[in-house]
């Protein structure tokens, strides 16, 4: 009898209602002596209600669908563009028993079992599992649902992927979420990872709010609620150093105007 992939429930967060949300204020960003701010709980906690609230319409963002369309000529780029880093992860061939991080509604995790023997799949959203799980349906697939900020890994993995997540980790907290990374990793194995090389300008993505901190952005969604998120955008060269001094190596490239991705190992 076929094995079925199995959840394990970490202390999921609950969706925030619109009231908590609209009671917010400045005094969730603790300003420091620079211009910017320690991110606080609650702020995580509401980018966490982001995903949760978004997940039915992430792919339209990933499809270019619907309000993220942007016509032929742009969508082509977005797809070639696309393509060119999916050649390189192909290429690269995580194997063996990988670990996943906010693997989402799944692109990534159904193209990793083409290569790797099993994956452990880490997401704080389980709106996101759910949607991933009927998408992939495959029996290799272990489903974590945690907080990524608090969760430890238990075990050193082959290989780690993550996507369109490091730019959500507040600076404070990258070089601790760089250090669980290489924790997790076993000597020698791979990693990659893919995130938004620049702001774009879409349909419920607003500019950063400097006032605030320069690395919170508002989001909204199709049903017109609006939200706090972490986005941080990087320069590669500093991103290697940053990733060196966690003990991983790392070469980064980047996309003419979408894509800023990384692959590496752990020495």
């Amino acid at each position: 009898m076929a094995r079925r992939s199995r959840t394990i429930v970490l202390s999921p967060r609950p969706l925030l209602p619109d009231h908590a949300r609209a009671e917010k204020s400045k005094s969730e960003y603790t300003m420091t002596e620079t211009t910017t701010a320690t991110v606080s709980q609650q702020l995580l906690e509401e980018m966490m209600a982001y995903y949760r609230a978004r997940a039915p319409e992430y792919n339209e963002w990933w499809l270019r669908q619907r309000r993220y369309d942007r016509g032929p000529e742009s969508n082509a780029r977005w797809f070639a563009e696309m393509q060119a880093v999916l050649t390189d992860f192909d290429a690269f061939a995580l194997s063996g028993d990988v670990l996943e991080l906010a693997p989402g509604t799944g692109n990534w995790t159904k193209r990793l079992l083409a290569t790797a023997s099993t994956i452990t799949a880490v997401d704080t959203s389980p709106e996101m599992i759910a949607i991933n799980r009927a998408h992939v349906q495959s029996e290799r697939v272990t489903y974590i649902l945690a907080d990524l900020f608090t969760w430890q890994p238990k075990r050193e993995y082959d290989a780690i992927f993550f996507g369109f997540w490091l730019s959500h980790v507040p600076l404070e907290r990258m070089d601790t979420f760089l250090q669980k990374v290489c924790k997790a990793l076993r000597k020698g194995g791979k990693l990659f990872f893919i995130d938004s090389l620049q702001h774009e300008s879409l349909p419920g993505i607003a500019a950063h709010q400097p006032v605030l901190d320069p690395q919170i952005m508002t989001r909204e969604i199709k049903d017109g609620r609006t939200f706090a998120i972490v986005k941080n955008y990087f320069e590669p060269m500093a991103l290697v150093a940053q990733y060196r001094a966690a003990g991983l190596a790392v070469t980064i490239k980047t996309t003419p105007n979408h894509f800023l991705y990384g692959l590496g190992s752990k020495p």
